[in-house]
C-alpha cells in the first residue's frame, strides 16, 4: 500500500484507539499489583495475540482490506502494545534494587509475548 495522506490517518486514528484501549486496560489490571508493572505486562500481551490473529486473518483471507489491516496493525496495535514503556518499566525496577522481578518481567514478557502471537495464529488456522 503506498504511503498517502489517508493511509497516515488510518494509522493515527488507529493508534489514537489503541492508546485509548492500552490506558484502560493498564489502569484496569494494575489494581491487581502495586509493584510489579501488570498493566504493561497485559497490554503488550494482548497486543502480541491481536497482532497474530489479525496477520493470520490478512493473510489466509480476503476479509481484512490492506488498508484496515494497516489501521490494525500499524495503527491499534502499535498504540495499545507499549515497549518503550515496557523498558522503562524495567529500568525503574532496577534502579529500585527489584534486579530479580526486573529479570523475572522482562523474560515472561518477552516469552509469554512469542507465545500469544503463535497461540494467536494457531487458533486462526484452526477456525480458517
Amino acid at each position: 500500500m503506498q504511503p498517502t495522506f489517508q493511509t497516515f490517518l488510518l494509522v493515527a486514528c488507529g493508534g489514537a484507539i489503541g492508546s485509548i484501549a492500552r490506558y484502560g486496560v493498564a489502569l484496569s489490571a494494575q489494581r491487581l499489583s502495586i509493584q510489579l508493572p501488570i498493566g504493561t505486562f497485559t497490554a503488550n500481551l494482548i497486543g502480541c495475540f491481536l497482532i497474530g490473529v489479525i496477520s493470520q486473518i490478512a493473510v489466509n483471507t480476503t476479509m481484512i482490506s490492506p488498508a484496515v489491516r494497516l489501521f490494525l496493525i500499524a495503527g491499534f496495535c502499535g498504540g495499545f502494545t507499549t515497549f518503550s514503556t515496557f523498558a522503562f518499566e524495567i529500568v525503574g525496577l532496577i534502579d529500585g534494587g527489584h534486579l530479580l522481578y526486573a529479570l523475572v518481567y522482562a523474560v515472561l514478557s518477552v516469552l509469554l509475548g512469542i507465545l500469544a502471537i503463535y497461540v494467536g495464529i494457531w487458533i486462526i488456522k484452526a477456525v480458517l
